[in-house]
């Protein structure tokens, strides 16, 4: 068998799938939400199937395990016959630090790792954590895997990733940019490979990752060499409702301007900022486009400071690459919305891409819109998270079991 669940825990969600690997085919998927609130959710999804909607107290991470289980093995909504049936499990972990360049089976040694990681990244890391300890207890001896959204940028020189801080401060707290979305950004690189027919080691990238978190990679050959997140999820680009790049002693500034706390002032930067901040309507890209066609000048300078921040970021990976083969979108956002394409692909025609407007504006799912006569591909590359993580378990987990 190759049945493999895939978890991804948040520290009051755990969303899911189970794939049959044999064929790479999705079987279920799931989200189980508001775990240790006073009402909790499981919607449950299978192809061809109305969703199932179940809601309870979810006491605890353990609990929400054991829900999910249960309904992929029900006699009459599950899909496979018991807990046998499932091969292995693969995990997706937040920060592994410079720990892992890979994805790992897990063992004590690992789960070691992501605790002391946990400084790193205190909202992400314990819900990992508390994820597979749920795993274990319920399957004890199925094989697990981590993969680590931080794995595939540990290819980065130093000069990308160390910051202009006394060094010590890396020797000592690891203290650089680490990068995030890496399952994402190896995954739409590999495809976007396949899509062109050549060997990925032969093509250079600019990946943009635009959702409610975005970031964007340079990827040299298959190799992560530049992107746009660092210590945190909050460097680099405008977000939904993260800043991205700021002055850091505007920090202090607030700070003291303001008489905030430094806790209020980080949480006004990671969920208060982006879209949200300057818009003053929604996280939610939709939502301000609506705005901005209703004639919402805010809206309109939200969207535009959005666009130009990517703009920038690709502009300088362009020539951090040297050579680029293709610009990438993937995400919600860069899957869908045709406006922010238009908009961050404006002036690439010194770098030889062409966007296509009316490839842009047609909707697809994986496609070339760039013109015929552009000399780098402009791709529209679906992300698919789970399958990377599943496929990185079946390698690890199950070798070349049949």
């Amino acid at each position: 068998m190759q049945i493999i669940l895939v978890i991804n825990c948040g520290s009051s969600s755990l969303k899911y799938q189970l794939l049959d690997m044999a064929e790479e085919q999705l079987l279920a998927r799931g989200l189980v939400e508001r775990i240790g609130q006073d009402s909790g959710r499981h919607i449950y999804t299978r192809p061809d199937h109305d969703d199932l909607v179940d809601e309870r107290l979810i006491a605890d991470h353990e609990q929400a395990i054991a829900l999910v289980l249960a309904k992929v093995t029900d006699p009459d909504d599950g899909v496979v016959a018991d807990l046998s049936e499932i091969a292995a499990v693969g995990h997706r972990v937040v920060h592994a630090a410079e720990k892992y360049a890979s994805s790992v089976l897990i063992d004590d040694d690992v789960m070691a790792a992501l605790e002391e990681c946990i400084p790193l990244a205190p909202l992400h890391n314990p819900a990992n954590i508390l994820g597979i300890q749920a795993v274990r207890k319920a399957l004890p001896d199925v094989p697990m895997v981590g993969v680590f959204d931080t794995a595939f940028h540990q290819s980065m020189p130093d000069r990308a990733y160390i910051y202009a801080i006394p060094y010590e401060l890396y020797e000592t707290r690891k203290i650089r940019r680490y990068g995030f979305h890496g399952t994402s950004h190896r995954y739409v690189s590999l495809r976007a490979a396949e899509i062109i027919g050549r060997d990925p080691g032969d093509l250079n990238f600019i990946s943009c990752h635009l959702g409610n978190g975005a970031s964007v990679a340079a990827v040299l050959g298959g190799k992560s060499v530049d992107t746009s997140m660092g210590l945190t999820p909050l460097e680099g680009l405008m977000m939904g409702t993260r800043s991205g790049d700021i002055d850091p002693a505007m920090i202090g500034y607030l700070c003291r301007s303001l008489g905030k706390s430094l806790e209020q002032v980080e949480h006004m930067l990671n969920k208060e900022s982006g879209l949200l901040g300057i818009s003053g309507i929604s996280s939610d890209l939709r939502d301000v486009e609506r705005e901005y066609a209703r004639g919402n000048d805010r809206a309109r300078l939200a969207l535009e400071v959005y666009a130009y921040h990517i703009r920038k970021y690709i502009g300088a990976y362009a020539v951090a690459l040297g050579k680029v083969d293709a610009l990438i979108f993937t995400g919600g956002v860069g899957e869908n919305a045709s406006l922010v394409r238009e908009w961050a692909c404006q002036g690439f025609e010194a770098i030889g891409a062409i966007l296509d407007p009316f490839k842009n504006a047609t909707r697809h799912d994986e496609a070339i819109i760039s013109k015929a006569s552009s000399r780098v591909k402009i791709m529209i590359v679906p992300t698919n998270e789970e399958l990377m993580i599943a496929r990185d378990t079946k390698g690890l987990a199950l070798g070349g079991r049949p």
